[in-house]
């Protein structure tokens, strides 16, 4: 199994207590598969990507991909494990506004250690951006911002994607193209995909559908 995810529980101080915003969440997901998460807003599904992907650690329980430890509490083994294993596509693109389209695409394979210009290349043509490598951020729409995220993301050539609600900020029809080709590449690659959605609609495109409810996976 590439992710396994085991009794993941995840509190954080407030005031004069604590909130539970995960209170045991167990999933796996195998290579090449996808699987949409879902749920109402503060149901904990990003806390979960974020702790997945090694931005955070839970309070309890364990998290591993290929089986190494991705909940490890050192911030360094599990950056080193994120950059090698794990591709994270944000809601709001989170570029880099002083590189071009080129070298953000390119930005994380660099990182890793595996950047490969004709995959960079070959990604920035399936998405459409071969016209504008030279460009910078701003000069692009919401959806080319997109597309050059989710190409990032893929151009270190991770095991596992993890998108947050990655056509959150698209209108229907770009969200629907920009999905389409998301699946297509990681589909081809067998790459794993872990997406965040509101929309039941993209979430039955996926293989599979999990549905977080007060912190526990829905049954």
């Amino acid at each position: 199994m590439l992710l396994k995810a085991q009794n993941v529980h995840k509190s954080y101080i407030a005031g004069s207590g604590s909130v539970d915003v995960l209170r045991g969440v167990s999933l796996d997901l195998a290579e090449g598969q996808s699987l949409a998460l879902m749920g109402e807003s503060g149901s904990g599904k990003s806390t979960l990507l974020h702790l997945i992907g090694g931005l955070d650690v839970p309070s309890r329980g364990a998290i591993h991909i290929s089986g190494a430890l991705m909940s490890d509490p050192s911030d360094t083994k599990r950056a080193g494990l994120r950059r090698q294993k794990v591709g994270i596509i944000f809601q709001q693109f989170n570029l880099v506004p002083s590189l071009n389209v080129a070298a953000n695409i390119s930005f994380q394979a660099q990182l890793a250690g595996t950047h490969d210009a004709d995959w960079c290349a070959s990604l920035a043509q399936r998405m459409g951006l071969e016209d504008h490598l030279n460009a910078y951020p701003e000069a692009l729409s919401g959806g080319q911002q997109q597309r050059v995220a989710i190409a990032r993301a893929l151009a270190a050539k991770p095991a596992l994607i993890l998108a947050d609600e990655p056509t959150g900020n698209l209108d229907e029809d770009t969200a629907q193209t920009v999905l389409a080709l998301l699946l297509e590449i990681t589909r081809e690659t067998s790459t794993a995909l872990l997406m965040v959605t509101h929309s039941s609609a993209h979430a039955g495109v996926l293989d599979r559908q999990l549905v977080l409810k007060g912190g526990v996976i829905a049954t």
